[in-house]
């Protein structure tokens, strides 16, 4: 079946149930015409939305995107936009930047919203995140710069990333509308965000969180310490239960069972894999094997 639709928040965007990562994008060597193919595909499957960051591929693979879209574009009226900001690298590509830093400030958010949107080629941006928690944070200075965005019809939402919930709710009580997820790093061999109140909180505000590296960044498949070989073992046992389900399709259908409504943005630029992903779609996990795997990732049995 094609990818379903959810709404991030009740006053939010309508995004796919997966999402389309592309930090990786400019190490996959494809032409403005090859990704163009790739997101058309994409959105024959029904993934629609596509998460960026202004520092992805050392500040270059928004503009990839970019060229892309400008081969077709009506194709932007058939996706959504999601980018990050805050994070400042020293690079080739930003030479007034001389550190590594954090920055939240009304100007750089303003500064790089409109970059991304001219990168991106895009008229409007449907989510912006701020990628990092700032300790310089000044709440107020952000919801002025957000406001600003929104006022001027040039970013629709706003979220955060790996933000606490206690950050989360700083910046939520500064703004006049809501923030509408924010995008963690959740997956089978990362239980904390189930333990330290993120996704109660997103249950609590109906705010779907996005999960980054939802299959542990390659590492569930490749690393051979203890945690990594003993989820995998569980994978393969539920998979086995559910037909015949790889073990990657089993991690993201663990995920997509939790009621916080977890989107996984994915990592993979092969269609062959985002496919397998749209098929895990289907499965459904019993609470034994959802508990199974549980165990098997935090290395011994609930209390």
């Amino acid at each position: 079946m094609p990818v379903p639709a959810l709404t991030l928040h009740p006053d939010g965007p309508t995004v796919s149930r997966l999402v389309f990562g592309v930090w990786r994008l400019a190490r996959w060597g494809l032409t403005a015409r090859e990704l163009l193919g790739l997101v058309e595909r994409c959105l024959d499957l029904g993934l629609t939305t596509f998460d960026h960051a202004d520092i992805y591929g050392d500040y270059t693979c928004e503009a990839r995107f970019g060229e892309a879209l400008a081969l077709a574009p009506a194709v932007r009226q058939r996706l959504q936009l999601v980018t990050k900001c805050g994070i400042q690298l020293v690079s080739a590509n930003r030479p007034a930047h001389t550190r590594h830093i954090y920055d939240t400030g009304r100007d750089h958010i303003l500064a790089s919203a409109e970059a991304s949107l001219r990168l991106l080629r895009a008229d409007t941006l449907d989510v912006l995140l701020i990628h990092r928690p700032d300790p310089l944070m000044d709440a107020d200075e952000v919801a002025e710069a957000f406001t600003a965005l929104r006022q001027a019809g040039k970013v629709r939402h706003f979220g955060v990333s790996n933000f606490t919930p206690g950050q989360f709710e700083l910046l939520a009580a500064r703004l006049p509308f809501p923030l509408v997820t924010n995008q963690v790093e959740i997956s089978v061999l990362r239980l904390e965000p189930f333990l330290d109140g993120t996704l109660d909180q997103a249950q609590r505000l109906r705010c779907a969180p996005m999960a980054w590296s939802p299959l542990g960044g390659g590492r569930l498949f490749t690393s051979g310490d203890p945690q990594a070989e003993r989820v995998r073992a569980a994978l393969e046992d539920v998979g086995r239960e559910l037909g015949g389900a790889a073990p990657d399709q089993v991690a993201l259908a663990w995920l997509l069972r939790h009621p916080a409504r977890i989107v996984p943005v994915l990592g993979t630029g092969k269609i062959e894999r985002v496919a397998a992903a749209v098929a895990a779609l289907d499965l459904r996990l019993t609470r034994e094997q959802w508990f199974a795997i549980w165990t098997a990732s935090a290395g011994a049995d609930i209390p």
